[in-house]
């Protein structure tokens, strides 16, 4: 009840809450099906060979984390592990799984579970009418203590940070905290890994993201300990990757978007056509030079649209201005006439988004337009571009103002990825504003698909 009532959600209480539930689940598994001819017995059996040593290597790195974190420390991480254990084929790890099977048969069992959830979740998505059913998403890369540079020793390069170089969102550059696959390995690897990585988030997916796609034709590599203004873009085969995609996407069936925002080299929007993967366009960014925000028809027809991402504040706090006082409160906007001037830009921004809407045809007036029906006017202009795809926010459906995630500030400043949102789904779908503005992107889709 404590953990419910938070503002932000504790991953770490709340996994230790389920933790014991789950273990008490595989005891009944184990007592009634494990190793039967039960439904559920050769299911789990299927499950496991159809994933081979993959995931069992998985388990068995869970199993070791509890381990040593028992032994050694609570935080206690992988470099820490004594030499023997930091690499999964050595006598000693095939030793200790020889001598845990039940805990590594756990965490095994917790995959199956979550892989026989979400293909249920994604069944019922498309039988309620979503074509593409889930949407998943790729990250750009893995944390050096985690489980895929356990398994894949020497792929991850040591002493290298991933980030981006200085641009106008950041004036330092940024820096992501995970280290880079080495090129050339991956490549000798015939790319085992990415390999991997694609048939495992695959499945169950009517849809994945591909964050950062860049990435895919070069990452920006930093030295760990220097500033991001030190690091330099080195390549990727490119040619290669996008093929192993390409072929991993069609037999599974699954529609690809490459987010391509930020500094984008002009070589990759064209070879994202080429192979059919769509692009990403954020209304936000979709602005001329004199700030004035792009008609619908300017928009691409091979992207996925949507109003902000993860990165910037909901409609109804860029209406608002929340983010520009957060940004105020933590210092990153350094002074009271900097965050006056701030506000400045953001009034020229409103009116302009105002007026592009009203030339749209849509119902607003600019000196009395809200946050509500700024938010049903920008989804029914979003409807009317030619994207194929539209991404409705649920933190727009709810009218969140704080966003869930500010880059670059440390979770001691703010709490990005925890913010609870205020209001239910039940609550939000009950509500007759967000009614109206789903039936107003309904409408609009139907009318721009008309011939």
């Amino acid at each position: 009840a404590e953990l419910r009532a938070a503002p932000n959600v504790e991953y770490e209480a709340v996994a230790a809450l389920k933790i014991e539930i789950l273990r008490l689940l595989h005891n009944f598994f184990v007592a009634r099906h494990a190793g039967t001819s039960s439904e559920r017995g050769r299911a789990y059996a299927e499950y496991a060979a159809a994933q081979g040593r993959p995931l069992v290597d998985f388990a068995t790195f869970l199993a070791l984390e509890d381990r040593f974190s028992q032994e050694l420390s609570d935080d206690a991480s992988q470099p820490d592990w004594p030499p023997a254990y930091r690499t999964p084929d050595s006598p000693e790890v095939e030793a200790f799984r020889a001598a845990h099977r039940r805990e590594v048969d756990f965490y095994c069992y917790v995959q199956f579970e979550l892989d026989r959830q979400l293909a249920a979740a994604a069944g019922a998505a498309r039988a309620a009418g979503m074509s593409l059913g889930l949407y998943h998403d790729l990250a750009i890369g893995a944390a050096a203590d985690g489980s895929d540079a356990w398994a894949f020793p020497g792929l991850f390069v040591e002493g290298v940070e991933i980030g981006a170089p200085p641009d106008p969102y950041s004036d330092t550059g940024q820096i992501w905290g995970f280290p880079p696959v080495d090129p050339h390995r991956l490549r000798a690897s015939r790319y085992e890994y990415w390999i991997q990585l694609l048939r495992h988030t695959l499945p169950h997916a009517g849809m994945l993201r591909i964050d950062h796609v860049m990435g895919l034709f070069r990452q920006f590599w930093v030295p760990e300990g220097r500033p991001a203004t030190e690091g330099a873009y080195v390549r990727y085969p490119a040619d290669d990757l996008l093929g192993i995609l390409a072929l991993e996407s069609q037999r599974s069936r699954t529609v690809i978007v490459g987010e391509d925002l930020g500094t984008v080299p002009p070589e990759v929007p064209p070879v994202l056509s080429e192979w059919g993967m769509l692009s990403t366009r954020v209304m936000y960014f979709e602005r001329g030079h004199d700030g004035s925000f792009n008609p619908s028809e300017a928009y691409s027809p091979r992207a996925l649209v949507t109003a902000t991402n993860h990165d910037h504040p909901p409609l109804a706090g860029f209406w608002k201005g929340r983010d520009l006082e957060l940004r105020y409160e933590l210092g990153l906007i350094e002074s009271a006439e900097e965050l006056e001037n701030a506000r400045r830009e953001r009034e020229h921004a409103r009116t302009a988004l105002v007026h592009r809407l009203i030339a749209e045809g849509l119902p607003l007036k600019v000196e009395s337009a809200s946050a509500e029906e700024l938010c049903t006017a920008v989804y029914a202009f979003l409807a009317q571009t030619p994207c194929p795809l539209l991404g409705v926010s649920l933190d727009d459906l709810a009218g969140e103002t704080n966003p869930v995630n500010l880059p670059g500030v440390p979770p001691t400043r703010y709490r990005s990825w925890s913010r609870r949102m205020r209001r239910n789904i039940a609550d939000i779908l009950a509500d007759p504003a967000v009614y109206h503005l789903l039936n107003e992107i309904r409408s609009r889709l139907h009318d721009s698909a008309a011939p």
